[in-house]
């Protein structure tokens, strides 16, 4: 029996980065007196959702990975609390700039680094302006509550970053994100719904928890505004939602899985037994 308890948060960001940063450490230490181990903050959880607009202005709030602050500072926080953070991030490597993660072990070890795969580009949401599409490849990181699975936003809507990191031994699946209402041009649809239920599909077509960060709050932009409609959840590893916020403002979401009744469970499912890789090959092309 290994048995681990998640949590997934979610928080209003404001134009003060050090108060957005305080706020993130005391939701991470409210998870842990919850007993979480694995604790899960929103995508770019530093800053309001700067994406909103085009401002080369705003390339100045990346930094390089090695030496980063932030990830410093919730490094000594996981050692301390003895937990496992994943942290979202915006990355500066020479000339571009990546839409990034690291997850921190519960001893403090910086792990493997992340770069967001998918790159939206819409009103409001003016992605590929600031981020060149990740070079990483999806990443597992084997930590000490087991091997987990991060992807980033937009990422979360493809069934193949889910299987693939499945396949790549992950246990448990996170997606840190900041999603809301759509500004004019785009069509006014309530994304909420199909957003929530295509994660649910996730968990269940990989029979893998999900747990799913989302900023919430209104921040208006130099030409739009967006209200994140925040919704964080956890599912288990049938797509059944365990766990949910609304749009309250410090969400502290938490359940636990035993891992190993979980994967007896995707053994007896036979969906990774009954496979055909090579009937997939238009997967690989457009």
């Amino acid at each position: 029996m290994r048995v681990v308890t998640v949590a997934a948060t979610q928080f209003r960001c404001s134009d003060d980065p050090a108060e957005n940063v305080k706020t993130a450490e005391r939701l991470v230490r409210e998870a842990a007196g919850k007993r979480a181990t694995l604790i899960l903050l929103q995508e770019l959880f530093e800053t309001v959702y700067f994406c909103k607009d085009q401002d080369p202005a705003h390339f100045s709030l990346a930094r390089p990975l090695d030496n980063h602050p932030i990830i410093e500072q919730f490094r000594l926080l996981a050692i301390e609390l003895g937990v496992v953070l994943p942290i979202s991030y915006f990355e500066q490597d020479g000339n571009v700039h990546f839409n990034s993660l690291v997850v921190i072990d519960s001893d403090g070890t910086v792990m493997q680094n992340y770069r967001k795969t998918h790159i939206p580009d819409g009103p409001g949401y003016q992605e590929k302006y600031y981020f060149t599409p990740g070079d990483t490849g999806f990443q597992v990181w084997d930590t000490a509550v087991g091997k987990i699975g991060c992807a980033i936003c937009w990422d979360q809507w493809f069934p193949e970053a889910a299987r693939a990191m499945v396949l790549m031994g992950a246990e448990i699946l996170l997606f840190p994100t900041a999603i809301g209402t759509e500004p004019p041009p785009a069509p006014a649809i309530d994304s909420s719904g199909p957003w929530r239920r295509v994660m649910q599909g996730h968990a269940a077509a990989n029979v893998v928890p999900v747990i799913t960060s989302n900023r919430v709050g209104r921040e208006v932009g130099a030409t739009c505004e967006i209200t994140f409609y925040g919704k964080s959840f956890i599912t288990d590893e049938t797509g059944e939602v365990v766990a949910h916020a609304a749009d309250e403002d410090g969400a502290v979401l938490v359940a636990s899985f035993d891992l190993d009744a979980i994967r007896t469970s995707r053994l007896g499912w036979g969906l990774f037994r009954d496979r055909r890789p090579a009937m997939y090959t238009k997967l690989r092309t457009h």
